[in-house]
């Protein structure tokens, strides 16, 4: 019995000091080009009824699943200009000064651009962008 209380208080102090060790992940956003990538290097995207700094996304549902937002695991920490707001599925969302990301369905490989200005509202994000320009 007592060998048993002995492994189980190891076990638990193990489990504690593991769950104090949690991974952190840098945003995963670079720039080519002078446009903001996703790691894969396909471009990113704001969206103009999206207001900077309030946390919410105003793509939600079937505008959503055209232009997916880059997506804050659980583990994402914020980092500069960069930070992560919950959209209103619970999801963590990444954002650039304050505006929410996202991708376009449509691009076909790395480093596409082709819908800057799409509808009037879509814009690539670049990083000389100020939260007033997004």
């Amino acid at each position: 019995m007592r060998y048993f209380l002995t492994a189980l208080v190891t076990i638990l102090v193990a489990a504690c000091a593991a769950s104090k060790a949690t991974p952190t992940a840098p945003p995963p956003i670079k720039i080519t080009g002078g446009v903001l990538v996703n790691l894969n290097r396909m471009t990113l995207y704001t969206y103009d009824r999206d207001v900077a700094g309030s946390g919410k996304s105003n793509c939600n549902g079937q505008c959503a699943f055209v232009w997916p937002p880059l997506q804050a695991g659980d583990y994402a920490e914020p980092s500069g200009d960069y930070d992560i707001s919950t959209r209103e599925g619970g999801e963590r969302q990444w954002t650039y000064k304050g505006k929410p990301l996202y991708r376009f369905s449509g691009d076909a490989g790395p480093d596409q651009n082709t819908r800057n200005g799409m509808n009037g509202v879509w814009h690539f994000a670049t990083p000389r962008s100020t939260s007033a320009e997004l």
